[in-house]
Parts: structure tokens; C-alpha cells; sequence
């Protein structure tokens, strides 16, 4: 292992350059037998990109046996499928042993997975969705900043993942914020799948790095030892840059370098050598063209692959205070509950060195109603602008530091825009608390582009994460300080009008300060009856009223409130059912949203029982909430019409 005190040096010694030569083949070895062995992968990305990994791994700081260590440099892998460039560098740092990267590189129920993934000690953040790991490194070094430790973030990139929009989204959030501790380091080979990145999309690197305020620095051989070192040297010391901004460092270097007959060809991208190129391969490189068949067998022998390591992200405790509580004569609407509650949860816990709760907007503050927390601790009110993929890989990546951070936006943008995004926080173990305003119908105005009705079945495809929809107000506050006091991922969704407090039969707030919301309980608004309304969020208001039309004709109806989808009260919607028929009511997609999920519930229960969905059928106009509801069924007349239908059949 080589480790070089990058600050304290001004160039590599003649031992240290013999020593890299040797890791360098070692490492250039285990690339081409990894991917043979496993007849899949990317060598060629691997071997150009492996002399600026080995550099810089040669100068961060790092405790192989305490991966996690907090005052650590961060590498952040961004092009994940040059794993087997990182799996050999991390070998030979005894992050993981040989045998585990070469017996188990992309084998079922192994850590080395093709793209790399933090299950294996020293990957940072699983990637491989190209274009997303600067936005992670960027969360990383203002995690560092905001915490106080002196620490670099260096993010790898490729030259094609420069087509990237949210990588220029990235590049100017990190100028905005000063990140002078982020380094990005673009492997120049000019090839990506397709052939000449030229051909494929031209991309000026530098002046785009350039025109967004980056200091950019040139390495004209990303193989020459001394060269990387002198240029990350430069970059961690700021020796004759711009203070207070971020350094690129762009390596030219060749596509499969170090074996003669993959240099320079794009079909080595992502193309294992078949065993007798990859023999010849090892003679190149001076290694035994017979380790090929020795790793085979042990590879076939191996019955115990490389378990992926257990990764818990660490998360702060939060004061959540007393909650709020809005009277039964109070109209308000819930996006102004959560500032509010936003707004406290700031006071209780931003008063010491570093903030504990952060928020993150695109250009909506006043719109989801962060004013509250960016008066009150500015160092944690981060303004993305309209940059909502960034913006929600950051967010997640921040998550992941020690904070409970709040991304927020409108359905549309929240969700639906930026699902990729979500899908990888949630698979690097994030703790991310999206809460949305502005979703379905009750956009009203801005019509269909703006009305989010799938949200449901989009996060559902998400393991890690909960979804709840408060009723009103007052279960918005509780929702908010229950989501920001626990880890995980968290969705809280809620619609754009004012609305009246939802209130108990003898008009006292239900969700008043004696509630406690409890993920996966659902709450009876209405007890009884021959039949139930299940419902949530921004219908909840028109299910009452039309609880209150039938209960005047003497038709005794319950009515459920299912502000915990998932987990969903599997109980509740039992106990509904053989009570009688169920009208479930949502301002979503019923076979994806709702509905679906209480017919699941009843066949996976054996309950026989007639159900009808009322929600979103065709796409909404433009036009106030309660005439597009009309629109789709979602009237109190309506709904009680259809109640008593289902009743007498």
C-alpha cells in the first residue's frame, strides 16, 4: 500500500514511481481477469482511467479498516462501470481481498457487483446511472463544509457522461456554494459505446467546466505518474487557481491502455476479452498468461462469494417539539402546516455549529412554504433553482451525512421528473424526506402538465420508502415532525388549496395535540355503517360532506382515513370489508394508487367483497379543483349517489 502525504510533497520519489508501476500491474492484471472470468464488464474505461485511481488513492486520506471514518476523502466513482479498475485499486489497499473481487466480480449474491455499489468497503455511492455522481459529490463537500472538517471530495467521471444535462446542472450548484473542496476528474479517452464521443455528441469539457466558474486544469498524459500527482497537488493546495471554487482536473489518456491490441478501440468499452486474447493480454502486462486458468478454477470452486457488507448512514437526533395545533374554524392549507412545522423543527435543532435540518428548494420557496427554515438558518436553506435531477441526487446524497434533509417541490417535479434519482438514493440507503405539494387535481389552474396523479405507483416500485398523505393540517404537523425524527426515506405528499381542519362528530380538531400518527395505522373518521369510504388527503374534505349527505337520509356509512399508504393498515381495510362494500376516493390513478392496493389486500386476505374506485380516470383540465373533481366523480352528491347505489345492489 502507498500512501503519499499529498500537502507535504511537490512530486513523487523515484520509490513511490516503482511502486505505482507495480500496483498499476497488479491492478491492470486483475482487470482483465475479472471481466474474462466473468464474460461481461468494461475493461478498456478501466485501464485508462487506472493510473488517476491509483494516484489518488495513493494521496487521500483513507483507514482501509475503518472505511467510514468520518474525517475521510471521498472517491465518488461517478462512470460505476469501470468497477473493475476500483475493485483492483481497493484491493490492493485492502479494502477487500483479491480472491473476493476475482471469485465473486459479477456473480449472484457477491459484493463486486458490475457497477459499484458501497456494499464493498470504500465505494462511497453506488452508481452506474451515468451523470449522477456529481451531484452526490457535491452533497459530500458541503457536507464537509457545513460540518466543519477539512476534507476533499474527488468524483471520477467519464468523457461521455459529459452529455449529461444534470451534470451541468451539478457543475453550477458547485460554484454557487463555494465547494473549493470538490475535485472532478474526467477521464479524456474520446471513446464511449457508440465510438468517438466527437461523433456520438461533441462535448467541450473544459470550457464548459470553465464557463461555469471552475478552475479547470489540463493533465496532457492521465498516465504519467507525476504528471496526476502534480495536477492533484495543484487542485488540493489551490496553487495558482481562483479561490473559493471548485477544480476540474481533465486527463487525456487512452481507451485500454497498457494492452496493445485494445488501445484506442471503442468495442472495448464494454467488451471482456474472450481467454486467449485475455492470455496475451497478461504476457503484455508481464504476468503469468496462466493465472486465466488458475483463477477459473478457484472461481468455479468458490462457494462462498464476497457478502456484501452491512452500510447504515448515520442520522441525527431531532427535537420535534410540540406540535401546532389549528383550530376546528381554521382554513388553511397544508403546504403552510409543513413550513411551519419546517420552521420549528429549524429553531429546536439549527443552533449549534452545524444545522441538523436542511432544506432543499427549486425556485419554489415561498410556493412549498420554506421561508420559515431559511429565515431562521439560512446555512440550511439550499436554493438549487430549476435544477430538480440535482437537486434530489444531492438531497439524497446529504442525507447520507448526519442530516435530515427536506426535498421539496411540486408533485410533478418531486416524483415523476426525478424518479431515477430517488431509485438510487434509495439503493445507497439514504434518508431522504420528499415532501410534496402541489399533487393532482388540486393543482387546479395550471392544468394536466402540472397535475401529478401517479405518484403513488411510482414510490410503491421503491422498497425503501413510506408514503404518507396527511388529511389536513394537523396531521400534516405531526407527519412532518414524525418523518424528520426517524431515518429512511419518507414521502409526504399533499395537495395546493386551503382547506377546512377535518374535526371529530362533535367539531373538535380529530387530529388535535392528543393525536399520534403511527405509520401504518389508519384512522376511522366516521365509525359504523353499512359500507366505508377509504380515503386520503385532498378528497378527504369531499368524502365527509358526502358522509354528512347520507348520514341526513339515515344511511350510516364509516369512513376511513388512510393517511399511511405505505405501510398500509392491512386491518383496517379488512375489518372495512366485512363490514360491507368499500368506495375507495383519491385524487390519483385508482388502479395504481389506492384502489388497487385495498383490492390487493383483500384478495391476498381471502375477503370477498365489492369495491368500487373512485379517482383519476382521464387527464384534468384547467380549472378550479372542485369543478375538476366534478369532472372525474369526486363530488360529495356524487360519491353519496354512488354509496347507496353499491349499498341497495
Amino acid at each position: 500500500m502507498l500512501d503519499v502525504e499529498i500537502d507535504k510533497v511537490s512530486s513523487l520519489s523515484s520509490e513511490e514511481l516503482a511502486s505505482l508501476g507495480e500496483m498499476w500491474r497488479r491492478c491492470a492484471g486483475r482487470i482483465i481477469l475479472s471481466t474474462t472470468l466473468a464474460r461481461s464488464g468494461h475493461p478498456g474505461g478501466s485501464l485508462s482511467s487506472l493510473h488517476g485511481l491509483l494516484v489518488t488513492y495513493a494521496s487521500i486520506r483513507k483507514r482501509p479498516a475503518e472505511p467510514r471514518w468520518e474525517g475521510r476523502d471521498r472517491v465518488v466513482v461517478s462512470m460505476g462501470h469501470i468497477s473493475p479498475a476500483v475493485y483492483a485499486v481497493l484491493a490492493e489497499y485492502g479494502y477487500l481481498s483479491e480472491d473476493e473481487f476475482l471469485t465473486g466480480f459479477r456473480r449472484a449474491g457477491a459484493a463486486c457487483s458490475g457497477h459499484v455499489e458501497q456494499v464493498v468497503p470504500g465505494v462511497e455511492w453506488n452508481t452506474g446511472n451515468l451523470g449522477q455522481g456529481l451531484s452526490a459529490g457535491c452533497g459530500m463537500a458541503l457536507a464537509q463544509k457545513l460540518k466543519g472538517i477539512d476534507a476533499k471530495t474527488i468524483v471520477f467521471m467519464g468523457d461521455g457522461e459529459q452529455q449529461k444535462g444534470q451534470v451541468a446542472e451539478a457543475r453550477r450548484f458547485a460554484t454557487k456554494f463555494g465547494l473549493d473542496n470538490l475535485i472532478a476528474v474526467v477521464d479524456r479517452n474520446h471513446l464511449q459505446i457508440g465510438g468517438s464521443t466527437e461523433e456520438v455528441m461533441p462535448v467541450n469539457v473544459r470550457e464548459e467546466y470553465q464557463a461555469a466558474g471552475w478552475n479547470v486544469i489540463y493533465v496532457g498524459n492521465g498516465h504519467d505518474y507525476n504528471e496526476l500527482f502534480s495536477a492533484l497537488r495543484r487542485a488540493w493546495l489551490h496553487e495558482d487557481l481562483i479561490p473559493g471554487r471548485p477544480t476540474l482536473l481533465v486527463l487525456r489518456t487512452v481507451m485500454g491502455k497498457g494492452v496493445s491490441f485494445m488501445e484506442g478501440k471503442a468495442k472495448y468499452h464494454g467488451s471482456p476479452l474472450p481467454p486467449e486474447d485475455a492470455k496475451k493480454a497478461l504476457s503484455e502486462l508481464g504476468l503469468d498468461p496462466g493465472l486465466l486458468d488458475q483463477w477459473q478454477e478457484r472461481r468455479d470452486a468458490a462457494t462462498d462469494v464476497c457478502k456484501a457488507h452491512e452500510v447504515e448512514h448515520p442520522y441525527p437526533h431531532i427535537e420535534v417539539g410540540e406540535p401546532r395545533e389549528y383550530g376546528a374554524d381554521v382554513k388553511t392549507d397544508c403546504r403552510s402546516a409543513y413550513g411551519n412545522a419546517l420552521e420549528d423543527l429549524a429553531k429546536l435543532n439549527n443552533g449549534g455549529p452545524a444545522p441538523k435540518v436542511l432544506g432543499f428548494s427549486c425556485d419554489l420557496e415561498g410556493s412549498v412554504k420554506m421561508q420559515g427554515l431559511h429565515s431562521v438558518s439560512p446555512n440550511a436553506f439550499i436554493e438549487c433553482g430549476i435544477q430538480e435531477h440535482h437537486a434530489a441526487a444531492c438531497a439524497g446524497a446529504m442525507s447520507c451525512e448526519g442530516f435530515s434533509v427536506f426535498f421539496s417541490t411540486f408533485g410533478v417535479f418531486a416524483v415523476a421528473e426525478t424518479y431515477n434519482q430517488h431509485r438510487l438514493s434509495d439503493q445507497n440507503g439514504s434518508h431522504l424526506k420528499i415532501v410534496s405539494t402541489h399533487l393532482g387535481l388540486d393543482v387546479g389552474e395550471d392544468g394536466p402538465t402540472h397535475q401529478s396523479i401517479d405518484y403513488i405507483g411510482l414510490l410503491n416500485n421503491l422498497f425503501g420508502f413510506s408514503i404518507f398523505m396527511p388529511a389536513d393540517p394537523n396531521q400534516t404537523d405531526h407527519i412532518v415532525r414524525h418523518v424528520a425524527s426517524v431515518p429512511g426515506n419518507c414521502f409526504v405528499g399533499m395537495g395546493r388549496s386551503k382547506m377546512g381542519v377535518v374535526t371529530t362528530e362533535d367539531g373538535k380538531p380529530f387530529f388535535g395535540k392528543g393525536y399520534k400518527f403511527v405509520p401504518g395505522r389508519a384512522d376511522w373518521l366516521r365509525s359504523g355503517g353499512r359500507a366505508t369510504f377509504i380515503t386520503y388527503g385532498s378528497a378527504v374534505p369531499y368524502v365527509l360532506e358526502a358522509w354528512r349527505l347520507l348520514k341526513e337520509k339515515g344511511v350510516e356509512v364509516g369512513v376511513l382515513n388512510m393517511a399511511s399508504i405505505k405501510p398500509l393498515d392491512q386491518d383496517a381495510i379488512e375489518k372495512a370489508a366485512l363490514a360491507g362494500p368499500i368506495v375507495t376516493v383519491e385524487d390519483h390513478v385508482p388502479h395504481t394508487g389506492l384502489g388497487g392496493l385495498v383490492a390487493q389486500v383483500l384478495v391476498s386476505r381471502g375477503v370477498a367483497q365489492r369495491v368500487e374506485n373512485v379517482g383519476v380516470t382521464h387527464y384534468g383540465g384547467s380549472g378550479k379543483p372542485a369543478d375538476l373533481y366534478a369532472a372525474q366523480g369526486i363530488e360529495p352528491g356524487a360519491l353519496a349517489a354512488r354509496m347507496e347505489s353499491l349499498i341497495s345492489e
